[in-house]
């Protein structure tokens, strides 16, 4: 019993040292207000009163960089980089991430200026003016302020992502071919003729066995497995006949380069009577289908008003 009180109690002592304070953590700080006047400074596009926030030998780093001698940005190109996005971006904005805060944090050791650091998370959104690319992007940065509260660095990290688009929109660039005969268009020509006749057999074979169904006016655009979907084409056909399926223009097929993606897209006019009291209704339909090199359809997205089949 003796030995397993010594146990606890040496577990407590050791807890108990394991833990040692290194500063302090504020919800509130002048540091935390100088931050916020600097980023109102930036969204207005005022570069005068930005620069009173920062100290002359100012230098901005990005976070994400793999450079080691990465030595950053100066006071100026650092303030140049922040009137890019008050003139590139329409409707621009840095607001607080939702559900976060920014905090201030002094800490003890190592810190013989007593320099405080102001950690942020942010939501940065704006519409590019050249080429609408939108942004709705996080943002994390840690500003190091010194004791009279002026910002001697910051440490950014950004999502690249949308800059790389903007900088792409700037050029026109081929993603792909279309072709207006294909044996996909084919494929799906054949198999909503084979819909019209109700040769259900033939119909599905031109499906792969893992295909999944989106239906346009699904809330959620929840995927539809093939049996699922083989079922409420039943229902639909018990209330329902096809008396003439119209195609509305041509098909196309699109060869994506990015992805690899197969896709043919159709239009049609399905003209239906309902079983019920032989009304005629005519449905615009729109297809999306997506191919396996098997040429097999995987995926299809059908684009409609429910509300003409009441």
């Amino acid at each position: 019993m003796k030995t397993k009180i010594l146990s606890v109690m040496m577990l407590i002592a050791f807890i108990s040292t394991a833990q040692k304070k290194n500063g302090t953590v504020y919800i509130e700080h002048p540091a935390i207000d100088v931050v916020q006047q600097f980023v109102d400074a930036a969204v207005a596009g005022d570069k005068s009163k930005m620069a009173t926030y920062l100290t002359d030998d100012f230098r901005a780093f990005n976070g994400a960089t793999d450079n080691m001698g990465d030595k950053g940005m100066d006071k100026e190109a650092f303030l140049d980089n922040q009137m890019v996005y008050f003139n590139q971006l329409d409707y621009y904005s840095v607001t607080p991430f939702p559900g976060s805060y920014p905090d201030a944090i002094e800490y003890k050791k190592d810190n013989p200026n007593g320099e405080v650091w102001v950690q942020t998370w942010d939501l940065l959104k704006g519409v590019h003016k050249t080429t609408g690319v939108k942004i709705d992007a996080a943002s994390h940065r840690l500003y190091t302020l010194t004791k009279d509260n002026k910002i001697k660095n910051i440490i950014f990290y950004n999502n690249g992502e949308v800059i790389d688009e903007i900088r792409s929109s700037f050029t026109d660039r081929k993603n792909g071919t279309i072709y207006n005969h294909h044996d996909y268009i084919n494929t799906v020509r054949k198999m909503m003729y084979a819909f019209e006749k109700k040769d259900f057999d033939k119909a599905y074979s031109f499906y792969d066995d893992k295909a999944v169904f989106v239906n346009s006016s699904s809330p959620d655009y929840e995927d539809t497995p093939l049996a699922e979907q083989k079922e409420l084409d039943k229902q639909f056909f018990d209330r329902y006949d096809i008396e003439n399926l119209e195609m509305v223009g041509y098909p196309d097929y699109l060869h994506y380069e990015m992805g690899d993606a197969h896709v043919v897209q159709s239009w049609w006019n399905i003209h239906l009577k309902r079983k019920a009291d032989k009304k005629e209704i005519v449905v615009p339909i729109h297809y999306q289908m997506y191919f396996n090199d098997d040429g097999k359809i995987t995926s299809e997205t059908a684009y409609y008003n429910p509300k003409l089949l009441d």
